[in-house]
């Protein structure tokens, strides 16, 4: 803006110049020119008069180098000239300031000499004997006064110019001054020109409105910060070129990569089938989902399109950890097999030796034993049934389930007492250690903790094996341990105890008439009470499972 003021006023002083200089040139030239036409008809009346009193010794006798003097005839033949032969001269008769002579007694005119570059002025007057006296002077011409002037005008003009020039500088930049100081962060304190104040105003209006939309922006910006930064799933926000705009801890965990990718085509961070495959649904703008294998657990990938117009011009992308999910879908499947399987066994064996009685293939001295068989398997599919529907309502959690006060040494020395039977069968001595310790918690849960514990300490025993119990208090919690001098479970099966219908060695577990479910209503049962299971076993040393309650778990 600067340049441009300091142009413009430049300009203008030049042309002002110019314009002022012919102007000038004009008007002294015809203010001359005036006074010179009227010189010439004062000199003409003086010569005339003393033409008229002395006669042609007057002309001949007069010195004039200034003036041209030319007496003309009533014929219009020269009778002499102050510059010329009269004898060799036209007839001037036909001269316009003659004519205008002859006519009017003064007779004046002008004419203009291109060879010369000059202008003649004529002045004519007519005598009482009707003879015509002229007097002629050269006046240049304005161009010829201009070049005689150029010097002395190109000196002005190069002052001119320079002054012109220091004085647009400081005049352009004290107009710019105070436009190059606004403080537009607060338009309204600046003093300037009035007439910046509708602009200054709508410049505050606008910034209020910029402010408060950028504080917005910022809050739902902070806020969906807040939301993926502490989303366990992970999101990651590309543009229409599928480079990545925005990418949440998760995702960064899930691909192994951090801040630097951001810019970075996706297929740069993971160039898996399953992102390629999605990445071909979003260009066709659909939605894609993919599962794939990430940071050791199986992610469900969902790609979705930000369409603007007719065209996609991001996408979302979203990795869901369906790792449990697909666990429990899979423990679903087998639970539902095994229950199969294991309901079909007893009834096939129920109805296989009721077959045989009801045909009477079977002999009066085996029939006890037949009823026997049959009374058992009924009692384990009873055993089974009971087991399945313990665990469905431990699934559906604690509620209903009344809360009390419980020793946990005094209700391990009841379970002890209850399986006398097993363990005298079995073989096995049982030791209860520890002292009195109170939690708040479900009765019934908490003796199916310690009846499954002590019984499969029992059932998978050597002969002659120990089996010790234990309740004590350390701090805030009670700790609850069964070990004991059994067959012990290898390191490959330790993980998966817990599951139900899982069975280290099925024959023995069906022979001792083990469900295959003891286990994973004790994981439930703990799980509701907020405590702890550890799990210490070495093949043909024995086991060790420990369960630490916290004294009030709710």
């Amino acid at each position: 803006m600067t340049k441009r003021i300091f142009r413009s006023i430049c300009f203008v002083a030049v042309a002002v110049f110019l314009a002022s200089a012919a102007l000038f040139m004009g008007v002294l030239y015809e203010y001359f020119g005036g006074v010179q036409r009227n010189q010439l008809k004062m000199q003409t009346n003086l010569a005339a008069r003393a033409l008229e009193n002395e006669g042609l010794e007057y002309l001949k006798g007069l010195d004039a180098t200034e003036y041209r003097i030319t007496w003309i005839g009533t014929d219009g033949a020269v009778l002499y000239d102050s510059k010329s032969n009269s004898d060799e001269m036209e007839n001037h008769l036909e001269r316009e300031e003659i004519k205008q002579a002859l006519a009017e007694g003064v007779g004046e005119s002008s004419r203009y000499s291109s060879t010369l570059m000059e202008r003649a002025l004529y002045c004519a007057e007519r005598l009482p004997d009707g003879t015509v006296l002229r007097l002629s002077i050269s006046q240049n011409t304005l161009l010829t006064l201009l070049l005689g002037m150029v010097q002395p005008i190109g000196i002005i003009f190069v002052i001119a110019v320079v002054l012109s020039l220091v004085l647009a500088s400081r005049l352009s930049k004290s107009i710019v001054s105070p436009l190059n100081d606004l403080d537009l962060e607060n338009p309204l304190s600046n003093e300037g020109y009035d007439e910046l104040s509708p602009l200054l105003g709508r410049i505050d209006n606008q910034q209020r409105q910029i402010k408060g939309q950028r504080e917005e922006l910022k809050q739902k910006q902070n806020e969906f910060e807040a939301v993926t930064e502490n989303m366990a799933e992970g999101i990651i926000l590309l543009n229409d070129r599928e480079r990545i705009l925005t990418i949440n801890p998760a995702a960064r965990r899930l691909f192994e990569t951090d801040d630097s990718c951001i810019g970075q085509h996706i297929l740069s961070v993971n160039r898996s089938i399953g992102i390629s495959d999605l990445l071909f649904q979003l260009e066709k703008g659909l939605h894609g989902e993919k599962v794939i294998d990430l940071a050791g657990g199986r992610y469900q990938l969902e790609v979705s399109p930000v369409v603007s117009g007719s065209s996609v011009s991001g996408a979302v992308l979203l990795a869901l950890d369906v790792t449990e999910k697909e666990r429990a879908e899979q423990i679903r499947r087998e639970f539902t097999a095994n229950v199969s399987h294991e309901l079909k066994t007893p009834l096939h064996a129920i109805a296989g030796r009721a077959e045989l009685l009801e045909e009477g293939m079977v002999k009066e001295g085996d029939m006890t034993e037949f009823y026997h068989q049959i009374h058992a398997e009924a009692k384990r599919l009873i055993y089974l049934v009971e087991d399945i529907i313990r665990l469905s309502q431990l699934d559906e959690g604690a509620d209903g389930m009344g809360r009390e006060d419980t020793d946990l040494y005094a209700l391990a020395q009841e379970t002890i007492k209850r399986l006398s039977a097993e363990r005298e069968s079995a073989n096995v001595t049982i030791t209860v250690e520890g002292e009195p310790a109170r939690i708040s918690g479900i009765p019934q849960l908490l003796q199916s903790i310690v009846y499954n514990l002590c019984d499969n300490a029992i059932k998978y025993n050597h002969s002659g094996g120990t089996v010790a119990v234990t309740v004590k208090r350390e701090g805030e919690s009670v700790v609850f341990s069964v070990s004991d001098t059994g067959i012990g479970i290898s390191p490959e099966h330790q993980e998966r105890i817990f599951e139900r219908f899982y069975q280290v060695d099925k024959s023995r577990s069906r022979e001792l008439g083990g469900t295959g479910l003891g286990l994973s209503i004790v994981k439930h049962a703990v799980k509701l009470h907020n405590a702890r299971l550890e799990l210490v076993s070495a093949v043909n040393r024995g086991t060790t499972i420990t369960v630490v309650f916290p004294c009030n778990p709710w």
